[in-house]
């Protein structure tokens, strides 16, 4: 069903193309918006839309083939892939990303902790983990991510792990985790998102206020965080479990900060092109080891990450 549904959006948006596009704009101007933001908007979804329908037929071919159970050819393919869901945000909407990574990669495994405050955290994620890095990731991704035609084929053809948030069984959700990153090795990289939704000031009261009750110290500690949301640590303990020599990365970013909904982004795009940064910090495995308690680590490492995307953030807006 979701497949038909992209594909029909396609070919919509691309026939109705002299329709949209100057309606849109006509809204746009009236309301002000000399940017454009309605058709910018639209025009990406008709990209990504048609990129979908790429990425699927390419699964097709790929089975039709015997190769759906062969995993270089789909990691070749989601790294392309997420190159041009970067590349028509660029053209689209005005995109601009600067990546930072570390010198020294050293020589894996690795699992990936990860901020989580957009929509596409985690096609940007596996575009800089895959292009920059030249890392093959596998992901705990929610769920609902199903809906999405390629996430659904290749994030079951590939070992990634669909976690159940609201299941009353996370004893089984954690296991899950652990064994999907079972036989890590090498330049692969499992990537977990500890906050386990996008953030937002009001997700952000709301688990402050619950672990006020859990835990009141942790929460007093973790009280000062203004970006981020608390981290859960049992999933990236789970991930650790799973692969004990593996090292830490560390991923943090700052400008994709309100693009959680239609509407942020609608109020991004009015502002100018959006710009980005992504941070990528490698830990070294037995500095964290040594470090004690793994959930006491990640606490300190989330209140540094929140500081410096406060700091990132003020700067953006203090020039411009």
């Amino acid at each position: 069903m979701t497949v038909v549904g992209v594909s029909l959006l396609a070919l919509v948006l691309t026939v109705g193309l002299p329709i949209w596009v100057p309606l849109l704009g006509f809204v746009d101007l009236v309301r002000g918006q000399t940017r454009l933001p309605l058709v910018r908007l639209v025009a990406f979804a008709l990209a990504w839309a048609w990129l979908e329908v790429v990425a699927v037929s390419a699964a097709v071919w790929l089975w039709v083939t015997g190769r759906a159970r062969q995993w270089d050819p789909h990691y070749a393919l989601q790294k392309w892939w997420t190159a041009r869901i970067l590349g028509a945000l660029r053209y689209t909407i005005g995109l601009q990303v600067a990546v930072e990574v570390p010198d020294d990669w050293g020589d894996g495994p690795y699992v990936a902790l990860c901020r989580h405050a957009s929509l596409g955290d985690a096609v940007m994620s596996c575009w800089v983990l895959s292009s920059t890095g030249s890392l093959k990731p596998r992901y705990v991704l929610k769920k609902e991510l199903k809906s999405m035609p390629s996430i659904d084929i290749f994030g079951h053809r590939l070992p990634n792990y669909f976690v159940d948030r609201s299941s009353s069984n996370m004893s089984a959700e954690l296991v899950g985790i652990e064994q999907m990153a079972y036989g890590l090795d090498g330049q692969q990289v499992a990537v977990i998102f500890p906050e386990g939704t996008r953030a937002s000031d009001a997700k952000r009261r709301r688990e402050l206020e619950r672990l006020a009750v859990r835990n009141p110290p942790r929460a007093e500690r973790l009280a000062g965080l203004k970006h981020l949301l608390p981290p859960k640590s049992a999933g990236a303990s789970s991930l650790l479990a799973s692969v004990p020599g593996a090292d830490v990365l560390l991923m943090r970013h700052s400008g994709f900060d309100g693009l959680d909904t239609f509407k942020g982004i609608l109020a991004r795009l009015r502002q100018g092109p959006p710009r980005a940064r992504v941070v990528v910090e490698r830990f070294v495995r037995e500095e964290i080891d040594r470090a004690g308690a793994f959930a006491e680590w990640l606490d300190d490492k989330w209140l540094q990450m929140d500081d410096l995307v406060a700091r990132a953030i003020e700067g953006r807006t203090q020039h411009g």
